[in-house]
């Protein structure tokens, strides 16, 4: 199985393009130790032909124009793409408004929960994807498909599960309590299988917790990327970025007691990276002690173009 990070940046990227905190600053001025993110997406291939993207991300365009796997083939029809289907796992606009750039009557298949569906739905934009060309297929949770894209099946499987999140910051609903009207199917992960190899790995760009449920599934798992938004729950606040701690936008933390690092360092992943990085996080800095952290418990800090092969 072929895995490529399209755009391993949180919402907004690195450099975010209004933020002139230090860690953009020093991105624009090629400070070394510092290498520009786009926003979260990977892409994966069973074939190295027939791709299906994880997430769609405001920067799609330039993703395709930097990595030529999802170029037309030469030899192609005069409209033509390698891209097959595309699996959300949630309604962020950092991984959904990329649906956009594939329009133009190409025909591949998006996946989604119900409610991520729903929110496609309810807004009028989408509708430039022609549903004769580009259906949406409903994700069951816990029940594992076959993905398949305008030709058939691709060659992969992939089971969705539910994880601790928070519905998409332009859907919160203010007086619903302390989830702002979250529900199941908000944030979802990935497990993705190719059946003729019987190699997987997961995938979880937004987590708010690491709970039992979801530790017991990632267990002795060959590979995960996982959510690396913030270093510290405060660290927006503390570099007066942005008045909300990550627990308040439902990623959980790198550090701490209740960080990822202390909930996978039992778990026996294989190998473990991280995606989904905010501009303000200092594991961005490859000289930093926070990236050295990171590094010491067997963590790698995910970056665009990544290859990784299953």
């Amino acid at each position: 199985m072929h895995i490529k990070i399209l755009g391993a940046a949180a919402g907004g990227g690195f450099p975010q393009w209004n933020c002139n905190g230090n860690n953009s600053a020093a991105v624009r001025a090629g400070t070394p130790g510092f290498k520009a993110r786009t926003q979260s997406s990977l892409a994966i291939s069973s074939n190295g032909r027939e791709w299906v993207l994880l997430n769609a991300s405001p920067d799609l365009r330039q993703q395709i124009n930097d990595n030529s796997e999802l170029w037309p083939a030469r030899d192609g029809p005069l409209r033509a793409s390698p891209i097959k289907a595309v699996i959300l796992t949630n309604a962020d606009v950092d991984h959904i408004a990329g649906l956009i750039n594939l329009r133009e009557m190409q025909a591949y298949n998006i996946y989604g929960s119900d409610r991520v569906l729903e929110t496609l739905s309810a807004n009028t934009i989408f509708n430039i994807l022609n549903p004769d060309f580009v259906p949406r297929k409903q994700i069951d949770l816990e029940t594992p498909f076959k993905v398949e894209g305008p030709d058939g099946e691709v060659g992969l499987t992939i089971e969705a599960f539910d994880v601790p999140g928070k519905v998409a910051l332009y859907l919160e609903k203010e007086g619903t309590g302390p989830g702002f009207g979250t529900q199941e199917g908000d944030t979802i992960g990935l497990k993705v299988t190719e059946p003729s190899t019987g190699s997987f790995f997961f995938y979880v760009p937004g987590c708010a917790k690491v709970d039992d449920k979801l530790a017991d599934r990632l267990k002795d798992a060959p590979l995960v990327f996982f959510d690396g938004t913030l270093y510290t729950d405060d660290e927006m606040l503390k570099q007066g970025l942005m008045p909300k701690t990550g627990k308040r936008m439902g990623h959980t933390s790198i550090s701490g007691p209740e960080g990822s690092i202390e909930a996978f360092k039992n778990l026996n992943v294989s190998r473990k990276v991280y995606v989904h990085i905010n501009n303000s996080n200092p594991v961005l800095n490859e000289n930093s002690t926070e990236h050295a952290a990171v590094k010491a418990a067997g963590w790698e800090v995910g970056f665009d173009s990544m290859e990784i092969k299953l």
